[in-house]
């Protein structure tokens, strides 16, 4: 690489010497390199593009803060795997993936009878001692782990829930076997880490950051689903449109003189 001639050079200009090799290692990432592949070393790139390891390190920080890089401690630099995006709508980890021209699978870790903890009884406004169906799965796409579920259904409506395949769309088991569609949910985010069991179970190191779901699924008003769902943050990300709230921005009308 280092006596290669560079597709983009790097000179004094009204441009920053990092901004421009930022742009030159986005171009060799997508053009030539492609996901997962290991970029030049500092000594390389300082050599084939005339700047100091400094304007190298900075230009490098550039990318793997917008994601387009990621470092592997003690391996180097490599082009970051694309992020699958996804737009906040209500539909199953199936049809999200068949969406996006992937094959969804499904890992089930277990299903069983449990008492489930209180804030989800409550969220499933399950009677006190009332049992539900614990599933744990890991969700794939084109065979990679990319989420892990923990969720919790009630045993009530949907009986015999253990005896039928877990293996796909749940939403779309409950909607053709239970009569039971899905049709409403509440839905919060946050982040995480992710610990030595989650980030066994995705096939991830321990401590890649994470989007964590907590959903809560009706069908006709009755609370169906409680799960939490665990993304791994490198490979999944969220797209949304987004609108001025007009509360508190709208013009009061303005008054009429009543006054005859």
């Amino acid at each position: 690489m280092a006596t290669s001639r560079p597709a983009r050079t790097v000179t004094a200009g009204p441009r920053t010497k990092h901004a421009q090799l930022s742009d030159a290692l986005a171009e060799m990432a997508v053009k030539e390199l492609g996901p997962e592949a290991a970029i030049p070393s500092e000594r390389e790139l300082m050599a084939t593009y005339g700047v100091s390891r400094a304007t190298v390190r900075k230009a490098i920080d550039v990318l793997v803060s917008d994601g387009l890089l990621h470092r592997v401690h003690g391996k180097g630099t490599f082009v970051a795997t694309p992020r699958l995006e996804s737009r906040l709508h209500l539909a199953s980890f199936s049809q999200d993936m068949r969406r996006r021209g992937l094959e969804p699978s499904t890992r089930l870790l277990s299903v069983e009878p449990d008492e489930p903890p209180s804030e989800v009884a409550k969220a499933l406004a399950l009677d006190p001692g009332a049992s539900a169906w614990r599933v744990d799965r890991v969700r794939l796409a084109d065979g990679e782990p990319i989420a892990l579920e923990h969720g919790w259904y009630p045993r009530a409506l949907l009986p015999g829930l253990d005896r039928h395949d877990l293996g796909g769309s749940l939403y779309e088991l409950f909607a053709d076997v239970f009569d039971a569609p899905i049709d409403a949910a509440e839905q919060t985010l946050w982040g995480e880490t992710a610990d030595a069991a989650t980030a066994r179970r995705l096939d991830a190191p321990v401590n890649t950051p994470l989007l964590v779901f907590r959903r809560v699924s009706s069908s006709a008003g009755r609370p169906l689903e409680h799960v939490v769902s665990r993304y791994r943050g490198d490979r999944y990300q969220l797209h949304m449109s987004l609108g001025r709230d007009d509360l508190g921005h709208r013009r009061t009308a303005p008054e009429r003189n009543t006054k005859r």
